[in-house]
């Protein structure tokens, strides 16, 4: 996925005063040598042409910057500094809480930097960020409106290419695969690869377009959704569309059709009149005390110890891993007892799954444990230690009966 540096930028530059070729040097905290940027394509109408020069007040180390190659060297996406985003008004502290708690965040729109580009090497890398200082050169050239849409257009199709390098599709004109009734554990974990890298793709498309005036359309596009496309195209000419249709929230909902199951799945079809026999049980339905067990934890878990630390800690590991356990859990075993029945590949691969989630928990837990000098909250992590244990012994026993 993409590489975001935004916050381990000392200072750079980028210029485009040559039409046709982007270049530019960026330097990073802890590193001695720039970011070579040498890059096809041009920069949006604002910087075409000119000289742009950024500083960044607060640089920090991070660890994507550390790991990218100083040859840049690729196509261009989208480069600008009149990107309108959204810009919190809070403190971090603030924000935090309030994210946390499901409120609103008090917000501005502001012109945002966005540097992006398609490296040959890393792939995707983005700089996004209004704290920057910039400075910006007389043009020295001028691009027009026209020149402007073909290269956006030209970025769109960069997008797409890279998201198809992700989600990895089967060629469709290839030979076609038998599928059995019944897949196993190994198949079914293929599936579940696969439903990971669109279910990633679609979440950095969101990031990007949410806010478009066009997102559903470019979503789509980027997307290779080129069905959703065409009834997006057939709804504009017939003039049934309407507001909700327009924002981020009805462009999530109409692709959500299309994030798992692909056009010609020969579950399409009998997806929705399962979805119907399904919901009539609902209310007979049972929770199953493994997943009850497992929910009750990542809530405990969540009371005890200190959520607002950033992604990679301990705390933050021991946490989200402990909510994919209770939801992938919840997604498997829910109304088991009371006549639902996913295949047995299915549930295996998912069990093996929470395992590993359960792994990498008990190991951030490990840590915190090492760390923590109070000894009631000490005694409290080694519960949530020793229940994480009792649940991996139940997902163990679970898979051996269904094997």
């Amino acid at each position: 996925m993409a590489w975001r540096i935004e916050e381990a930028v000392a200072h750079g530059e980028i210029d485009n005063t040559v039409e046709g070729r982007t270049t530019g040097r960026i330097w990073l905290v802890g590193r001695d040598e720039p970011l070579i940027l040498s890059l096809d394509g041009d920069c949006w109408r604002d910087l075409a042409g000119t000289r742009l020069q950024f500083e960044n007040p607060e640089p920090k180390p991070s660890a994507d910057a550390d790991a990218l190659d100083i040859d840049q060297h690729g196509i261009i996406g989208d480069m600008t500094a009149s990107r309108k985003s959204k810009v919190p008004t809070v403190s971090e502290e603030e924000y935090h809480e309030l994210y946390q708690n499901y409120q609103d965040i008090p917000h501005e729109w502001q012109n945002t930097l966005y540097l992006e580009w398609f490296s040959e090497i890393n792939g995707r890398v983005v700089i996004e960020t209004a704290a920057y200082q910039l400075t910006i050169s007389p043009h020295e050239w001028e691009m027009d409106e026209d020149a402007e849409n073909a290269q956006k257009l030209a970025n769109l199709n960069s997008m797409r290419d890279f998201m198809a390098q992700v989600i990895r599709r089967k060629n469709p004109d290839g030979p076609e695969v038998e599928v059995a009734d019944e897949m196993d554990e190994y198949a079914w974990e293929e599936r579940l690869k696969e439903s990971d890298r669109l279910t990633d793709a679609y979440q950095e498309v969101l990031e990007k377009y949410m806010e478009d005036v066009d997102s559903e359309q470019k979503e789509a596009f980027v997307m290779g959704w080129d069905g959703l496309l065409d009834a997006l195209a057939e709804r504009d000419e017939a003039g049934e569309l309407d507001d909700d249709d327009f924002s981020p929230l009805g462009s999530s909902r109409m692709a959500g059709d299309f994030m798992d199951l692909d056009e010609g799945d020969p579950g399409l079809d009998e997806f929705g009149d399962e979805m119907d026999e399904d919901e009539s049980d609902d209310e007979d339905e049972e929770e199953h005390p493994l997943q009850i067990k497992a929910q009750e934890l990542a809530m405990r878990a969540m009371d005890v110890i200190q959520r607002d630390d950033g992604p990679n800690t301990p705390s933050y590991v021991l946490i989200t891993n402990l909510l994919q356990v209770s939801g992938k859990l919840a997604g498997v075993l829910y109304g088991r007892d009371g006549g639902y029945q996913p295949e047995a590949g299915f549930v295996l691969a998912v069990l093996k799954r929470c395992l590993n989630w359960l792994n990498d928990a008990m190991g951030a837990c490990q840590q915190l444990m090492e760390l923590e000098r109070d000894p009631d909250q000490k005694a409290a992590l080694n519960h949530i230690r020793a229940t994480m244990y009792e649940i991996r012994d139940s997902i163990v026993e679970m898979r051996r009966e269904l094997k």
